[in-house]
């Protein structure tokens, strides 16, 4: 019980931090279209994702103990679909539907964690849904069965990008599936773009698991270790690593009697890969187990990646400020040259030989002025511009990119960098940047740390443990930190 309240008053305070540090910088500068704590503050997510017919919807029937999603060897469900628990209905009954609500519901209320989606429009809305379920299995979890992937040949096919709902969504889960079958051990077009390029830009390897299922309808165990390399070859193509990922095999016995006892094969090595199922089952449900550490890792990531956006920004303004002072010095002096010039030319030439010294000077220096003047208004507003395209063309000299965490936060920021310059045409405030990285930069340096000695306190909590939360070791709110067995802090 202890260790419970104080995971839920960490998540609440890993919420906060974000929420006040994090999003107004976020929100102000382009980074995100929605709070971030948006995508953080529902229950784990577990994304399935596969080709068509590969039994994603069979497999989520076979967890949960009832036939909530519709099956087939056809496609047979084009929408995403959000299964979770109804809260209100007892789980004591028989596992069913007790509430369907549509996209649009769920794109719009600030309960769930899908507000980002808004962007993908009406199409994508119309193909989005939520199914609750009185299933114990979905006590503290959530499940997103998804369209099976197509060899469609553009992105437009379905009528929003596949790709970027698939990313989004990845980025918010906290278990992506990617499941296979034995019919289709290789990979469609869009399960190869997902697999390549979409899932490793969007999510973390650990959060990545390979499934090989409806194993029961292998002919023999020398059947499935073929359709098991083939897909292994498969994926070591596709990743382009020399490791293979691991794979977890598995199918629904549910399924398999509703098919039928197959004639001819012998099947009996299903029994020796039980344990594959259950390990399956385990990783699923210990996705609210990794959730905090999930969580601290998004305040990491974006507080990195939010402060070398900024940084980036920083850079920029003070490289266009010593352009400017270089420039204008460059311009003075032009013009004090120039208004010299004309006073001596005009001294020599006799032209205005009826004029005294003082008036001469004072000749000059209006020349001078206005020299300056189309300086600064003319010929440096070219200057700027180009200046402004240049450093938009090579965006990679605005930071330094010493390690391979730099390069890699760059990658995900560079995007947003070019945006919010090209938009802004390099008009911002200097000062206001500098305030918002220095809010960034205290999670980023500070809060993250304290976070992770926090989770470690909190391995070794004992459910019998005291504890006090200390919400002020960060100004106005951050994370809390553990008094165990009765010492106070």
């Amino acid at each position: 019980m202890y260790r419970q309240n104080y995971i839920n008053s960490l998540r609440t305070e890993l919420v906060k931090m974000v929420s006040d540090y994090l999003s107004p910088a976020a929100l102000h500068f382009g980074y995100s279209d929605v709070p971030l704590e948006s995508n953080i503050k529902w229950r784990p997510l577990v994304l399935v994702l596969g080709n068509y017919s590969s039994g994603k919807s069979t497999l989520i029937n076979e967890f949960l103990g009832a036939d909530i999603q519709a099956t087939g060897q056809a496609p047979t469900d084009d929408s995403f679909t959000v299964i979770t628990c109804d809260d209100s209905a007892s789980t004591s009954e028989n596992v069913r539907v007790v509430e369907e609500r549509d996209g649009k519901f769920l794109l719009h209320d600030p309960e769930y964690p899908f507000e980002t989606l808004r962007k993908h429009g009406q199409r994508f809305a119309s193909h989005f849904r939520l199914k609750k379920v009185n299933a114990p299995f979905l006590e503290t979890l959530a499940i997103i069965d998804t369209p099976g992937m197509l060899d469609s040949i553009t992105e437009r096919d379905r009528g929003y990008d596949y790709q970027e709902v698939i990313g989004d969504l990845a980025q918010i889960a906290d278990l992506v599936l990617v499941v296979f079958d034995p019919h289709k051990a290789g990979t469609v077009r869009e399960s190869y773009i997902s697999i390549r390029e979409t899932l490793p830009a969007r999510t973390f390897e650990d959060r990545l698991l390979f499934v090989l299922n409806r194993i029961d309808e292998c002919a023999s165990f020398a059947d499935l270790l073929q359709v098991y390399g083939t897909l292994c070859w498969n994926l070591s193509q596709i990743t382009g690593r020399k490791d293979i990922p691991p794979i977890c095999l598995t199918y629904s016995p549910r399924a398999m009697l509703r098919a039928g006892k197959r004639s001819g094969g012998d099947m009996s090595f299903l029994g020796h890969l039980e344990n594959q199922r259950e390990e399956l089952k385990r990783a699923i449900l210990k996705a609210p187990r990794h959730r905090l550490d999930h969580l601290a890792t998004f305040v990491e990531t974006h507080g990195e990646r939010l402060g070398h956006f900024l940084e980036a920004l920083i850079n920029y303004r003070r490289r266009l400020r010593e352009f400017r002072w270089k420039h204008t010095f460059i311009g003075f002096l032009v013009s004090l040259l120039l208004g010299a010039s004309a006073t001596f030319g005009l001294m020599i030439s006799g032209f205005l030989g009826g004029m005294d010294l003082r008036m001469l000077l004072g000749a000059g220096g209006v020349a001078a002025l206005i020299v300056f003047f189309l300086w600064s208004t003319l010929l440096m507003k070219r200057r700027t511009a180009r200046f402004h395209s240049r450093i938009l063309r090579d965006l990679d000299k605005l930071t330094p990119l010493e390690n391979q965490t730099r390069r890699d936060s760059w990658q995900a920021v560079k995007g947003f960098v070019y945006a919010y310059l090209e938009k802004t045409a390099g008009r911002f405030s200097l000062a206001q940047t500098k305030k918002e990285f220095g809010a960034v930069k205290l999670v980023r340096d500070r809060g993250a740390t304290e976070i992770r000695e926090a989770l470690n306190e909190l391995a070794g909590l004992k459910d019998d443990g005291i504890f006090v939360v200390d919400s002020t070791m960060l100004p106005e709110g951050s994370s809390p930190t553990i008094a165990a067995k009765g010492s106070v802090s």
